[in-house]
This record gives structure tokens, C-alpha cells and sequence, in this order.
């Protein structure tokens, strides 16, 4: 049984991560309805999203080395045929850091908030589910090289809004990227461009606290088991998101939002 838990706990995390429906909502939610330790527990949710982060790292991995050779060498040699990509990283700095602000702002008493008025993550997915709504039909013409700073703080706040679980982060980052004109492949790119910096500050907290709390090695087994199931749905989920951000069907996931947000509203209120 519990190597079913864990099993089942890496598919939640994996189909959540990238998908526009808010991972952190969905976490807050299982622990209101199920009260075990397990959704408790801190480590393994750092390893399941190192899993996930893993997994589309893997997805972008060319474009992630494309970035960072054409950062450095723009540095070092003000090499003009690197200055698309030096922009992109400025872009992407740009962009983390409304939620950097904002997470050390609110986080945590955000997160106590919630944890006492879980209906109020309802209103996240309510909320996640227009946004995304409104921009069902928006495709802009913006390629990569055409991102402005000004679109890089517009979408740097959208993404920050999603701190609130039930507020998707990748949700409101899309939106914010289609509203500013972006087209719907190059929307999609940045937003998983901003995922990183924020997966890596996250990752890097946790492995604090995986120093400061200890770690079972009985448990180690499971947490891998999880981290697999974890790792390959991440990746086919964000194989699925692509295409249906292609096609402009960003709405099929309002449909479900629209859906857990009146669940969740009325079970909890």
C-alpha cells in the first residue's frame, strides 16, 4: 500500500507540475481531504519536484545551453551574434524577480492563511480558469527576439500572482505572455524559461531543509518510486500542454478548474 501512495503522489505531482491547473493548489487540497502524514511530508515533495524539474529540463535542454553559451560569451567577448540570447537571460532575470520580491514578501503567511481557509484555493482555481478563458483565442505575432522588458515585468507580475496555491504559475504566466502579444510558441517557451529560476531557488531552500530535518534511509526507496512516476508524467504532461497550447484549447482546462473550484468552495466553506 505504500508504495501505491508514493506511486500515486508522483502522478499527482507529475500531471500538476506543467499543466495550467496549480500544482501547490492541488497539494493543499489532497492534504485538507485526506489528513495523513504523507501529504505531509516535506522531503519528498522536494523530491518530486526536483523530479519534475528534471523532466522538462530535459525537454528544454538545448534551449537552456543555447542560453547560457550565448550569455557568457556575449560577456566575456561582446560578441554581437550572441546578443539575442544575452537579452533572453536579461528577460528571464527581468521576469523572476516580481516573484522573488513577492515570495519573500507573503509566502509564508500566505501559506498559513490558506492552510486554515482552504475554500480560499477554490477561489484560486476559479480565478486560474478565467484568466485562462480569456485568452483562449489570443495569439500574438512576438517571437523570442522581440520580448520587451516592459513584457518581461508585465509577465514577471502575472507569475508572481500564482505564489497563492490554486493560482496556476504556469496558467497566469501564459496568459500574461499571450496578452503581451506573444505568439502562443514563444509564449510557451518563456514561461517554462521562468519556471527554472524559481524550480532552483525552491530546490535549494530544500535541500536545507532536508539538512536541518535528516533524511530515512527506509524511505528512500519510496521517494525514488514517487520521483519516477514524477518524472515521466511531467514530461508527457508537458507534451500534451504544447500541443494544446498550439491549438489554441487552453479552455479544456478551464473546463476543470471551473469544476474543482465550485468542489472546493462548497466542501470547505
Amino acid at each position: 500500500m505504500n508504495f501505491i501512495k508514493y506511486i500515486i503522489l508522483g502522478i499527482l505531482q507529475g500531471i500538476t507540475e506543467p499543466l495550467p491547473i496549480s500544482s501547490s493548489g492541488h497539494i493543499f487540497l489532497f492534504k485538507s481531504l485526506f489528513k495523513t502524514n504523507l501529504f505531509n511530508d516535506l522531503n519528498l515533495e522536494i523530491f518530486l519536484n526536483f523530479a519534475s524539474f528534471i523532466a522538462i529540463l530535459l525537454i528544454f535542454r538545448k534551449d537552456v545551453i543555447n542560453l547560457i553559451k550565448g550569455f557568457f560569451t556575449y560577456i566575456f567577448s561582446k560578441g554581437k551574434n550572441c546578443i539575442d540570447e544575452f537579452k533572453y537571460c536579461m528577460l528571464i532575470i527581468i521576469g523572476t524577480i516580481p516573484v522573488g520580491i513577492l515570495g519573500l514578501i507573503i509566502k509564508d503567511p500566505l501559506e498559513e492563511l490558506l492552510s486554515k481557509n482552504i475554500f480560499l484555493v477554490g477561489l484560486g482555481f476559479f480565478i486560474t480558469a478565467v484568466a485562462l478563458l480569456l485568452v483562449m483565442k489570443t495569439n500574438g505575432s512576438k517571437e523570442d527576439h522581440q520580448i520587451t522588458y516592459r513584457d518581461a515585468i508585465i509577465i514577471g507580475l502575472c507569475q508572481a500572482i500564482a505564489l497563492t496555491p490554486g493560482i496556476s504559475r504556469s496558467g497566469m504566466t501564459l496568459v500574461g505572455c499571450l496578452l503581451c502579444g506573444l505568439g502562443r510558441n514563444s509564449s510557451l517557451k518563456y514561461t517554462f524559461m521562468l519556471y527554472f529560476p524559481v524550480s532552483i531557488v525552491t530546490m535549494i531552500l530544500g535541500v536545507k531543509d532536508i539538512i536541518e530535518g535528516g533524511l530515512s534511509n527506509s524511505l528512500l526507496g519510496y521517494y525514488g518510486l514517487g520521483m519516477l512516476f514524477s518524472f515521466v508524467f511531467t514530461y508527457f504532461a508537458y507534451k500534451w500542454l504544447s500541443e494544446i497550447v498550439k491549438n489554441g484549447k487552453l479552455w479544456k482546462f478551464s473546463i476543470y478548474l471551473f469544476i474543482i473550484s465550485i468542489f472546493t468552495i462548497v466542501y470547505f466553506l
